[in-house]
């Protein structure tokens, strides 16, 4: 019976997840909440050396009572934005999924796969069996080998490799996915802050607005929400990005010293010592010729 691949996932790393994800929220939460203005009166000093006391008006600058209000105030790009930042989510956790050690490389099967084709007590139907049972990346790339049972340690090795290929393909899925969320979240956040820089501009331009830099500050500080809310997508998704690459990189290096062990076993060279018979020595062109 055959070790199945799609075990549970591991609670810890789910929590990891959403930790992470709830932090960078939070932070994006914390960053864009808005400084209340203070209690006590402003007191400005006039040219004649004269001090002149304003009272401060009891409306803040801008009031947000949740995190939803400042993606409403960025405008109609923090849509895309938002878009992304779900895209992120789904392929995040299907990649976590996906790359758990004990689904690409079972430890189960591998080791007892190993122990019984070094004891001999596996053929050639047998351990190809073994390997399509189990579905796994690891055990498709040790059927492409066994396919090659008996066969030159070349052709066994080039057979590891083109089904190490295949496999690593199928790792490296939505990764590119994860990458364009986070070359693209930033530049839909610095496009949301020019347009949002122009039209605060204009409206300057066209009210009768000179003395009140209130009016630009507030313009200028909705603007700069895209740029912030692209770069706390983007952050996230580059950091996953690299972890993923790592962690494939990792898989791959662990996919192929398995293979080492197996080509050193099915090899004719191999069979050909267990059997008490020297391997015949390979000759060169040069000889073949002669």
């Amino acid at each position: 019976m055959t070790e199945n691949p799609t075990r549970i996932v591991n609670p810890r790393r789910w929590l990891l997840l959403g930790l992470l994800w709830i932090g960078c929220c939070v932070a994006f939460g914390a960053a864009l909440d808005p400084v209340q203005a203070a209690d006590e009166p402003a007191v400005t000093v006039t040219p004649e050396g004269n001090t002149k006391t304003e009272p401060v008006s009891d409306e803040a600058p801008i009031k947000w009572e949740n995190l939803w209000d400042p993606i409403v105030a960025g405008g109609l790009l923090m849509i895309p934005i938002a878009i992304c930042s779900l895209i992120l989510v789904a392929f995040v956790l299907e990649r976590a999924i996906s790359l758990r050690r004990g689904r690409v490389i079972p430890g189960p099967f591998t080791k007892r796969f190993l122990k019984q084709l070094g004891d001999g007590d596996l053929d050639r139907d047998t351990a190809l069996k073994l390997c399509e049972e189990n579905g796994s990346p690891v055990a498709d790339v040790l059927a492409g080998a066994v396919r090659k049972w008996g066969r030159p340690a070349v052709e066994v090795e080039q057979a590891i490799i083109d089904a190490g290929e295949r496999s690593t393909n199928g790792l490296r899925r939505y990764l590119r996915v994860i990458n364009g969320v986070a070359t693209v979240t930033p530049l839909l956040g610095l496009l949301g802050t020019v347009v949002g820089m122009i039209r605060a501009f204009n409206n300057i331009a066209t009210a009768d607005a000179l003395g009140r830099p209130e009016l630009l500050a507030k313009g200028i500080s909705e603007a700069l929400l895209t740029t912030a809310g692209g770069l706390s997508v983007a952050i996230p998704a580059l950091i996953f990005y690299l972890f993923f690459v790592s962690r494939v990189d990792q898989l791959i290096i662990q996919i192929d010293a398995v293979g080492q062990e197996v080509v050193n076993t099915i090899s004719a060279e191999e069979l050909e010592s267990k059997a008490g018979r020297p391997a015949k020595p390979r000759r060169s062109k040069q000889e073949s010729a002669t």
